[in-house]
């Protein structure tokens, strides 16, 4: 198939999946006689494992590395197992770091009348005073 076929299988841009293939994520797809990219599934495959990875945040240079690792004829699946497990760990942190958000957001709309309307007041004297303080100075 071509790149357009593949792009729509895949959901994935022409110009995302010439880019895969110039930084070593894929590997080189052949040629038609004319030039035109010829994708088969070996290759969609790969589009789909590189799409689910970045998905999954990995950078670039850390998924190149994991496609290096795995093309290789050598046992590196210690060392696949190893990125993998680094990138799960920056995934948690990032979820955590959401989920705190989210904690916030929702303590601030379950305690707005509360909570909320009182800080803003407070916020707003102290903008007062400031302004006032300044005031005082010119």
């Amino acid at each position: 198939m071509n790149i357009k076929e593949a792009s729509e299988k895949t959901g994935v841009s022409s110009a995302a999946i010439r880019y895969y293939e110039k930084e070593l994520l894929i590997p080189a797809i052949d040629r038609t006689e004319v030039g035109n990219r010829d994708i088969d599934d070996r290759i969609i495959r790969r589009i789909q494992f590189v799409t689910q990875m970045r998905a999954a945040g990995m950078s670039i240079e850390n998924l190149r590395r994991y496609i290096e690792l795995f093309d290789s004829p050598e046992d590196t699946a210690e060392e696949e197992m190893t990125l993998l497990k680094a990138q799960l760990v920056v995934m948690k942190e990032k979820r955590d770091d959401l989920q705190t958000a989210i904690d916030l957001l929702d303590y601030k709309l379950n305690h707005f009348h509360d909570h909320m309307e009182e800080t803003e007041e407070e916020l707003r004297e102290l903008d007062l005073k400031r302004q006032a303080k300044l005031a005082e100075k010119e």
